[in-house]
């Protein structure tokens, strides 16, 4: 399994879930996809052991279509967590009745006066160049817009693009899996790819409860080490998994993980949250009757933008710190 064209598949993709439904079959899992959408996988079951959920979520911010003007300028609204300050001069692609090219409205310098002050969403436009007749055949009100970005290798074993957050997440979970393929495991896995995350958690609570997991394991992003960032906070680009320490997750299964990666020498650093965690494991953790909840994050740089940048061998040992605990 090569990461990097598996993570670039997925990052690129208009419909990811057809991708990872399709990894998960390869597998040798079947695959359902339950009343939301979430892609979900079996391995390893028919015993009466344990079941473990193993969680990265599918979905990825973006914009929707709230108003299309006069002349055919279309009026973006947030869905998730957009970083708007990156917005002006973008390229993006609206999924209409078929997907349309814009670029976010920009003022030129010469007519706009600077006031120091970042752009509000209030006052954006995307430009298709079709009129508003034209625009109305192929986009409707709520559709959804994406950046129009390439999933490309800056340098060595560092990729930029969209979507890294939390395709690298499904990435991690997919190789573990291949790791883990013709060995004897003493769980019930069950793999969700989970949507609605950017939007409220939806996805991992009902993947969660439909489970019926003893315990989870939640696979996410988190902040890399960049200019401007403080060094409790963040984590550098290749310096491995990103182990979760809050009050919401499990102490004894981070005391597992830990060793697990001492045990395997596998590269990690420990993520310290005084409160909930952004993620997934905040909804796992109160399902059904509450399941007990690690999570494993990958660092990456520039969160919530179209030029996300990951260092793919810190997928590899998220991947491979899955993989031991499982197997351990």
């Amino acid at each position: 399994m090569n990461i990097s064209e598996l993570l670039k598949s997925l990052c690129e993709a208009d419909n990811p879930a057809d991708i990872a439904a399709n990894q998960l079959r390869l597998l040798g899992s079947d695959v359902d996809i339950d009343p939301l959408g979430s892609v979900c996988g079996t391995f390893f079951s028919g015993e009466d052991k344990p079941t473990l959920l193993l969680d990265a979520h599918i979905d990825e911010i973006g914009l929707v279509v709230t108003y299309i003007d006069e002349n055919g300028f279309v009026k973006p609204g947030k869905r998730g967590g957009v970083d708007t300050r990156t917005l002006p001069a973008s390229a993006v692609t609206i999924h209409g009745s078929e997907n349309i090219r814009g670029v976010v409205c920009t003022q030129p310098p010469h007519v706009k006066k600077d006031t120091g002050k970042s752009v509000s969403l209030d006052d954006l436009f995307i430009d298709t160049g079709y009129s508003k007749a034209e625009l109305e055949k192929r986009v409707s009100l709520g559709d959804f817009i994406t950046p129009d970005v390439s999933f490309v290798r800056l340098t060595g074993n560092v990729y930029t693009g969209k979507a890294i957050d939390d395709r690298a997440g499904v990435v991690a979970v997919l190789y573990a899996m291949y790791l883990l393929k013709e060995k004897h495991i003493k769980y019930n896995l069950r793999v969700c790819f989970s949507v609605m995350e950017e939007t409220g958690g939806a996805g991992a609570t009902v993947a969660a409860f439909r489970s019926k997991a003893d315990f989870a394991v939640a696979v996410d992003v988190s902040f890399g080490k960049c200019p401007a960032t403080s060094e409790e906070e963040t984590a550098p680009l290749g310096s491995g998994v990103m182990l979760g320490r809050s009050p919401v997750l499990d102490a004894a299964l981070f005391s597992e993980m830990k060793a697990t990666c001492e045990r395997e020498q596998i590269p990690f650093n420990v993520e310290v949250m005084s409160g909930k965690t952004g993620t997934n494991a905040d909804d796992i953790n109160k399902s059904r009757g509450g399941i007990r909840t690690a999570l494993l994050s990958i660092p990456i740089r520039n969160m919530h933008t179209a030029v996300e940048v990951a260092d793919v061998t810190d997928i590899e040992n998220t991947a491979r710190c899955i993989a031991a605990f499982i197997e351990g």
